[in-house]
């Protein structure tokens, strides 16, 4: 599969393309699934799982962004049905989710509670800052949602003087779960006992 194009920039960095695999992975798309993103800046979320889901939905507040993420799409070779809404969540989100994306920290729980009312089988969030994880943790745990959380750090290497060292990228929270009956518990605590801020990861 080729790698996602972005082309075009959002004045703001899309989530790395390692995060991208990781999420892929928890979200588990298929050609039956209906995705939503709530902040889709750059498209890299959006162009990589329109390659998995057979429908997706992308939701992003700010105009500019949204038309970013139009021009990177088309950039990309994408056959899923992608509708892309100029809305701030929790409104504009659709009813028949199979997987939720909530790529920033901005009404998040009332993203979480649309996600429980409407029964979404998996939901991520992203998160990079410490409080704002620890904080999504407890809504996610509050409405039963999380199966679990994981942590991870990437680092890239570079040439200096000539050996190799590495730059490290700001750790990523991600909190994975869901309301429905795919939400199965995975490695993490589900007995009930957070961009990345769509724009750093």
């Amino acid at each position: 599969m080729s790698r996602v194009a972005l082309p075009h920039d959002a004045k703001a960095g899309p989530t790395k393309s390692e995060v991208r695999a990781v999420l892929l992975e928890k979200l588990a798309l298929t050609p039956t699934d209906h995705f939503v993103e709530v902040g889709s800046c750059t498209g890299a979320v959006t162009v990589a799982a329109a390659r998995r889901a057979g429908r997706i939905t992308a939701l992003e507040r700010k105009s500019e962004r949204l038309a970013v993420t139009e021009k990177n799409l088309a950039a990309n070779d994408v056959t899923a049905d992608v509708e892309l809404r100029e809305a701030e969540a929790p409104d504009g989100l659709p009813e028949d989710a199979d997987a939720l994306f909530v790529g920033g920290s901005r009404n998040y729980e009332a993203v979480l509670d649309h996600a429980v009312a409407t029964g979404v089988d998996r939901v991520v969030m992203n998160v990079s800052r410490l409080e704002v994880a620890g904080a999504a943790t407890a809504a996610f745990r509050e409405r039963d949602l999380l199966d679990e959380v994981v942590q991870f750090q990437v680092s890239h290497g570079y040439e200096l003087a000539g050996a190799t060292s590495f730059d490290a990228d700001n750790p990523v929270y991600m909190l994975v779960g869901g309301a429905g009956d795919a939400a199965d518990g995975g490695d993490g605590d589900s007995d009930g006992s957070e961009t990345v801020d769509g724009e750093t990861t």
